[in-house]
């Protein structure tokens, strides 16, 4: 993607716990914060596994263009009266003590960019129908696709011009310091996203 895309630092890192069990419930969390606190275009947002003894479920994060773009959203979630919801900025925590740890758990391991599955992302409204494996990688903040139980030879991906079925549901992933796609073999010698809409797909008032 020729705009820059890289995430800010741990001063425009926002992570929020409000509770979602699941992959579905922090897709719609995500969406309906979107929404609600009017984040900025270029923001990622992420879901992240939390599992710790004290708390089984998915946690968000939400890595802003810039840290004044940080504190402004962050004074819109200190206005957010919800029950059980944490969130921190920075050294900074609002809300239930156990969901802002948990949220600072998420914010860290997008701050590392070593986990974290994509939610929204720059140019992820592109991917709808059927793209290009080099189009895919042009037109979004997705760094690197691989197909599972395929060797990439000699460092290479999939050909450019490899179709894509992307179901409308792509969600890549941050391993290594980069934001990778996972795709597996799909029918017509096409590939798909390895991970498929259902049991996760967002409503359709955020599609």
């Amino acid at each position: 993607m020729t705009a820059p895309h890289d995430v800010p630092g741990v001063h425009s890192l926002i992570g929020v716990d409000a509770g979602s069990a699941n992959l579905r419930e922090a897709d719609h969390l995500i969406h309906d914060l979107l929404d609600h606190l009017a984040l900025a275009p270029g923001t990622v947002a992420c879901t992240h596994l939390i599992r710790t003894d004290e708390r089984r479920g998915t946690a968000v994060s939400f890595a802003l263009p810039d840290a004044a773009t940080a504190e402004a959203v962050w004074e819109r979630i200190a206005g957010w009266q919800s029950p059980g919801v944490g969130a921190v900025l920075g050294e900074r925590s609002y809300g239930a003590e156990q969901a802002a740890r948990t949220a600072a758990l998420a914010a860290a391991e997008h701050a590392r960019r070593g986990g974290g599955r994509a939610v929204v992302y720059p140019g992820a409204e592109r991917l709808t129908g059927t793209v290009t494996v080099a189009d895919l990688l042009a037109l979004t903040a997705i760094d690197e696709v691989t197909v599972v139980g395929a060797p990439m030879a000699d460092g290479q991906g999939p050909d450019p011009a490899m179709p894509v079925l992307t179901r409308d549901h792509v969600r890549p992933e941050w391993r290594d310091g980069r934001l990778t796609l996972a795709l597996v073999p799909a029918a017509g010698g096409a590939l798909a996203p390895f991970e498929v809409p259902n049991p996760t797909p967002c409503c359709a008032d955020h599609a």
